[in-house]
């Protein structure tokens, strides 16, 4: 959990850190006019807005911000002639805290706990805090250390399943692409094999025979180009041939209860290379068995490929109701997937609500199925 210097998901300044400074700005002066028990109210509304800013840097450096915010508030009592001048709304220095076990590291979080034992040590020693205050101040920052280090495991844990979900979608397109290229090996052999056989005899022959090697071999290298893009495991691979577009009919034949499918295909398909077809079945397959699944009220999902002279175009639609029922994304893997197939493959891929109702998504492939 904390063996990395900076998780990678740490941002940097975001919007809201703004807009909370922004918030509490105000706030800080409201309460320096309004509180009549304030001590040095001028100094302690001061100090405050000054301190302010150390949330717009709580993500990227949260042990600085932190020991900023620790130091300046023990040095306070001296400016304001021994009283310890904390406004409520120095409360925001516990988002510190949070933000040092969320984005910091191991040794910046061990710093940091030696920080707040010894701040609130010094608060005791100068009779500024009474063992009771002190405790519960002890009870409200390991609530902040709690709260930071679970949303940094729950974090991790779920980049580690998208990671996974990417990495069996990858593991997927490489068999497709090694069983293409099989064929393709296949089919060089057997047309050399005829060609050796024939030359003597009759040589149109076998120069017919080399330019169809010629031509297979250059659809194998782009093939292989697509593989160098993508990992596999060493796993048995799977017996079923792989899918392309004329498969796409058999998703409309699904029998049992659940909105009917239409499948249209326009354009030329024919000659589509293998591993585009298969994506762009897979990707259909997996929109229309969400659909099914997730889709609440529907009675048709729509499939639509339609294919140019530089890509095919694949739509995916449903008239069923958008709610939050529906996955937008961040709820299941599926889409994910997809996403990560077409874009090892140089295409797009994106879902949201249609225009109407229900749910759409759309893929975008090149024909030449090259690999970004």
């Amino acid at each position: 959990m904390w063996n990395e210097p900076r998780p990678p998901n740490a941002p940097a300044r975001v919007w809201r850190d703004w807009v909370l400074v922004a918030v509490l700005a105000p706030l800080a002066v409201l309460e320096g006019l309004l509180r009549t028990d304030l001590p040095a109210p001028v100094v302690s509304v001061g100090i405050t807005l000054a301190l302010l800013p150390t949330l717009l840097w709580r993500r990227t450096h949260p042990l600085l911000m932190l020991v900023i915010i620790f130091s300046v508030t023990n040095v306070a009592p001296l400016a304001a002639g021994g009283e310890r001048p904390e406004t409520y709304t120095m409360a925001f220095a516990l988002l510190l805290v949070y933000s040092l076990f969320r984005w910091g590291s191991g040794r910046e979080g061990a710093i940091g706990l030696a920080i707040m034992f010894v701040s609130v040590t010094i608060s005791m020693a100068f009779h500024r805090l009474v063992p009771a205050d002190a405790i519960a101040a002890y009870a409200v920052m390991f609530s902040a250390i709690t709260l930071g280090g679970t949303f940094r495991y729950r974090s991790r844990a779920r980049m580690r399943e998208l990671d996974q979900v990417k990495l069996l979608e990858r593991e997927q397109l490489a068999r497709d692409l090694h069983d293409t290229v099989a064929h393709h090996v296949s089919a060089m052999a057997i047309r050399a094999q005829a060609g050796l056989a024939t030359s003597a005899s009759s040589p149109d022959a076998a120069a017919d025979a080399l330019r169809v090697i010629e031509a297979e071999a250059s659809r194998t290298l782009a093939e292989m180009r697509a593989m160098v893009h993508v990992l596999r495991r060493n796993q048995p691979a799977e017996l079923a041939p792989n899918p392309h577009l004329a498969d796409l009919q058999d998703l409309a034949d699904t029998d049992g209860p659940g909105p009917s499918i239409d499948v249209e295909v326009r354009g030329q398909v024919d000659d589509l290379p293998p591993s585009i077809g298969a994506a762009i079945y897979r990707i259909a397959q997996e929109s229309v068995t969400n659909a099914r699944r997730h889709a609440r009220h529907a009675t048709r999902i729509e499939v639509r490929v339609a294919a140019d002279d530089t890509s095919v175009r694949l739509r995916v639609s449903d008239d069923g109701e958008s709610g939050p029922a529906r996955p937008a994304g961040s709820g299941g893997y599926g889409l994910i997937g997809m996403i990560e197939r077409a874009d090892l493959l140089g295409g797009t891929c994106e879902a949201g609500p249609g225009p109407d109702r229900g749910w759409t998504v759309i893929a975008v492939l090149p024909r030449t199925g090259a690999a970004t």
